[in-house]
């Protein structure tokens, strides 16, 4: 947390600024979009900001996050406090997880070497697990248009098989009438 002075009137004495890591919401009415930002609690919530460190697109499926680690992983270090919803996604992202690699590097139990190995793992499985679930989405929605087509090309078959005797009789009929027409002559 950055320190502030207290304005010369206890200079001995200092005050904490909270900072709080949380999202701005942008975007328009039914359509959030929000940016990922180190801010003083103190502020509004789509106030002023210290510093912008990404952003975050619940609309699309899965959730599109771009967001500065390194940033992010600085203001905790320096006692930044997430919000709850962005807890998830720095969590989601490998941000604490980065943050505890860093504390074991501090403490001696790993090498900057080792945390980096274990944090690009990491990265890769999670990125895998996306990419997953983005093929299954993609599966999901090539069959369920597959047989929206078949549900429509059955529809099309029956209307036009309902169309066709009633086309046909008409015609056995004329025959019938014209044939009786061609005897009395």
């Amino acid at each position: 947390m950055p320190l502030i002075n207290n304005r010369g009137r206890e200079p001995h004495k200092l005050i904490f600024m909270p900072v709080k890591l949380r999202l701005q919401r942008h975007g328009k009415k039914g359509k959030p979009f929000y940016w990922i930002v180190a801010a003083d609690s103190r502020s509004k919530r789509d106030g002023r900001f210290l510093e912008k460190l990404g952003t975050y697109n619940p609309n699309t499926n899965p959730a599109q996050i771009d967001l500065n680690v390194d940033g992010a992983v600085k203001w905790l270090e320096n006692g930044a406090q997430p919000t709850d919803t962005t807890r998830a996604i720095l969590s989601h992202e490998g941000v604490l997880l980065k943050k505890h690699l860093a504390g074991g590097v501090k403490k001696g139990a790993l090498t900057e070497e080792q945390a980096e190995e274990k944090f690009q793992a990491w990265v890769a499985e999670k990125q895998a697990k996306i990419d997953a679930k983005k093929s299954d989405l993609q599966k999901a929605k090539e069959a369920q248009e597959a047989k929206a087509l078949a549900a429509e090309k059955a529809a099309n078959e029956a209307r036009i098989a309902d169309a066709v005797p009633v086309v046909e009789e008409a015609t056995e009929e004329e025959v019938a009438t014209e044939e009786a027409s061609n005897e009395e002559e």
